[in-house]
């Protein structure tokens, strides 16, 4: 199974056409990828679900990562929602999650499971309420143990949101900021927008005019942790220096949308979420959703495949959401084409593609085939604005497409 994995994840990743050294680094990356990426996955729920606008007889695919959108999803009422993901790590958390609504006796348990994510506790609830009904594979990867000899599964008792490649590029990133003498906290101090502003000004943007930083930010390696491989890095950089667009970023994140409302901010500047009774939380993981969550799991599935293939699969005029997070960034033109021609196959009249690009503006003009693209409208007001309000920050677009 884990060759399998590996094989999907590389043939997903590695650019077949690209030089010996980019395919070395796409290789690298592929092998990063292999293990838990994102702990949380890193696009916002809230604005998603107003692009998609889900209604009772929607049927969504999405891309899992750490399912808590896919979950999220939920709450506006779908008829089905199928996560696919190719990295087994991010199917097992979803797995994990599902199976915990399902048999964890309240909320407080679960959000104590998922939402702290660092209680003791944890791994007495795991043994005894959600591992005697969660599936072989699912269980077989948190209970065995990583390269540091622990079981995946004390991740839970010992803070979730550090652990995967994510959360240990953040973890990174707050060691620099210690030794630049940075104090992070100090944004979620803030009490209105101007004193986020007047904080990011003055201990997070200079940051990045260090030569060090200049240096470190321009090499694709050093985006590994956010997920970001060589493909997309080319992307994201376009004509500017890396540090200049991270910056950019970042401020977005920190001044852009009150502390109070954002959890994104929470996991990037304290490396968990709020701890207090008014703590911003994803949709799935608030306490006012926790009965429709329950009522509602039975309607939502987490899959181990290639997204390409498996929209391959479905009949004709199956489906009515697609939500493809970033992953077309890594593409190049025939696997776009490919993937599009699959998708209104599958697409039932009015379906819609939501996804994200690292730059700014839609990455489909011009390189899918028009014959394809031309069966779509581009909903380009509304992507505007759901761009402007995505509270996670950190992508250049987000873009909904109609079919017509």
């Amino acid at each position: 199974m884990a060759t399998q994995a590996k094989r999907i994840i590389e043939d997903a990743v590695v650019r077949k056409d690209a030089k010996v050294g980019d395919k070395l680094l796409d290789r690298a990356f592929a092998l990063a990828f292999k293990g838990l990426v994102y702990a949380q996955i890193w696009e916002d729920p809230v604005v998603d679900m107003e692009g998609l606008e889900i209604g009772p007889d929607t049927r969504v695919m999405c891309i899992a990562s750490g399912s808590c959108n896919a979950l999220s999803y939920l709450t506006a009422g779908p008829a089905q929602v199928t996560a696919v993901d190719l990295n087994r790590a991010h199917v097992a958390l979803g797995q994990l999650k599902i199976t915990a609504i399902r048999h964890l006796p309240n909320y407080e348990r679960f959000h104590r499971f998922f939402g702290h994510a660092d209680h003791k506790e944890n791994a007495e609830v795991y043994r005894t309420m959600i591992a005697p009904h969660l599936d072989a594979e699912s269980r077989k990867y948190w209970e065995k143990r990583d390269i540091r000899g622990r079981r995946r599964i004390s991740y839970f008792t010992r803070g979730l949101y550090r652990k995967g490649l994510l959360g240990n590029f953040i973890g990174l990133a707050h060691l620099f900021a210690k030794l630049y003498k940075i104090d992070l906290s100090k944004v979620l101090e803030a009490q209105t927008l101007e004193e986020q502003r007047e904080v990011f000004e003055r201990e997070l943007a200079p940051v990045f005019d260090r030569k060090f930083v200049r240096w470190l930010t321009s090499q694709p390696a050093s985006l590994f942790g956010l997920g970001i491989p060589p493909a997309q890095f080319e992307h994201l950089a376009g004509d500017e220096r890396m540090a200049e667009v991270l910056r950019r970023r970042l401020e977005k994140l920190a001044c852009d949308f009150e502390i109070k409302d954002n959890y994104f901010a929470w996991q990037a500047f304290a490396r968990s979420y709020d701890r207090s009774e008014s703590a911003p939380l994803p949709p799935y993981l608030q306490r006012a959703n926790w009965e429709v969550m329950r009522e509602r799991v039975d309607r939502i599935d987490v899959v181990n495949a290639n997204m390409v293939h498996w929209i391959g699969d479905r009949e004709e005029k199956s489906l009515d959401r697609f939500v493809l997070l970033d992953a077309q960034d890594w593409m190049n033109n025939a696997q776009l084409d490919e993937l599009w021609a699959r998708i209104t196959r599958a697409g039932r009249p009015g379906a819609r593609v939501l996804f994200r690009t690292a730059a700014e503006p839609s990455l489909l003009p011009g390189r899918l085939d028009e014959a394809i693209l031309s069966k779509w409208r581009y909903l380009e007001e509304q992507s505007a604005d759901l761009t402007r309000r995505d509270r996670s920050s950190i992508y250049g677009g987000v873009h909904v497409y109609e079919l017509a």
